[in-house]
């Protein structure tokens, strides 16, 4: 069967499984941490490439709306092994900043180079993409906020609620996962698809039974690549004297992310602003209103609970976040500089964090 791929992308396939087999063999076999890391990195920037164009090849089947909900799925993986390696050693405060810093990569860094690139290579300096997931994402994000703020809120002034922050965290996970699936469901029976077999461009260049399981294969070492990175990370940021939660919300937020940073700007790129649109959007509403409640309720069978509570400055941060997306991307078009303020954004973000 002929797979449609060009040599360029079978070079990144070749490079992607050396470079996945070499930081394996360094992780398992003892090897310095600083040779993990870099070879964690590499690998995770051709793992990156290698989702890039099996995403383009399932969003030619399925449309923009499946192919970003499968994608960010996928992309979203090293965020879960993370979050829960970092529990079962006790790290919650490593754990809880590495979901924060995933939406903030996400929402502000990402988004803000997808939408710059974007606009670039549009004729008329705009880039244009359907309004309804970014207003959805929005709304999923503003429901993450509200128990964010208002447990947040409870702590602070320490009224009799703040005693039950574990109790109220898992009703409202349950909830929030509740009005997650639902949304879900609607959006993707909306979602029109291409017709079968063809594509907007035409004949689909890589079949379907190719592109899906190299897509799931992709995905599924960068997240293994992910965390082997990270733990080698650990000494090295230890021996700098970097704090844990920059640690979490920056350089793990990032690494976790090198799979949506590529996808997005190199979709974008291509002027297919939908689905770059749509694989970041929905990587944001996964980790707020998805990955977020299942680890809260993973986090009940260990020894130190996952919360809602946050640092009152992190519940800022969110709520401006969203605020800023909504402003940026609610009807539909964005500009060059729109998208360097959600990057500069980040940049304030991650350097007050710094001095944390």
């Amino acid at each position: 069967m002929r797979l449609g791929l060009q040599r360029l992308e079978v070079g990144a396939l070749v490079a992607a499984l050396a470079l996945t087999t070499a930081t394996g063999i360094a992780h398992f076999s003892g090897a310095s941490d600083v040779l993990t890391f870099l070879l964690g990195a590499v690998a995770l920037a051709s793992l990156a490439w290698v989702v890039s164009f099996s995403t383009e090849a399932v969003g030619e089947r399925f449309g923009p709306a499946v192919t970003g909900v499968l994608q960010s799925t996928l992309g979203n993986l090293p965020e879960l092994f993370i979050v829960l390696f970092a529990l079962s050693a006790g790290e919650v405060v490593v754990a809880r900043a590495s979901i924060l810093g995933s939406i903030f990569a996400n929402a502000l860094l990402v988004l803000g180079l997808v939408i710059v690139t974007g606009a670039y290579r549009s004729a008329d300096g705009v880039m244009r993409f359907q309004p309804r997931l970014p207003n959805d994402t929005v709304t999923l994000l503003m429901l993450a906020v509200f128990i964010i703020v208002v447990l947040g809120l409870s702590d602070q002034v320490g009224d009799r609620a703040s005693l039950h922050v574990e109790t109220i965290s898992t009703i409202g996970a349950v909830l929030l996962l509740s009005v997650y699936l639902v949304w879900l469901w609607g959006y993707l029976r909306g979602a029109p698809t291409p017709e079968p077999g063809r594509s907007p461009r035409g004949k689909l260049r890589i079949p379907l039974g190719v592109s899906v399981p190299l897509l799931a294969a992709s995905g599924t070492a960068a997240a293994f690549v992910s965390d082997w990175f990270v733990q080698a990370l650990g000494p090295a940021v230890d021996e700098l004297g970097i704090s844990r939660s920059f640690t979490g919300l920056v350089i793990v937020a990032i690494a976790g992310n090198a799979v949506e940073n590529v996808v997005g700007i190199v979709l974008a790129w291509k002027r297919q602003s939908d689905l770059a649109i749509s694989v970041v959007k929905n990587s944001v509403s996964q980790i707020a209103v998805f990955l977020f409640p299942v680890l809260v309720l993973a986090s009940l069978f260990f020894a130190e609970p996952l919360t809602f509570v946050l640092n009152p400055v992190f519940i800022g941060a969110l709520a401006a976040t969203a605020l800023a997306v909504w402003q940026v991307t609610g009807d539909g078009e964005a500009v060059a500089f729109e998208g360097w303020a959600l990057v500069a954004l980040y940049a304030i973000l991650a350097t007050l964090v710094w001095f944390e």
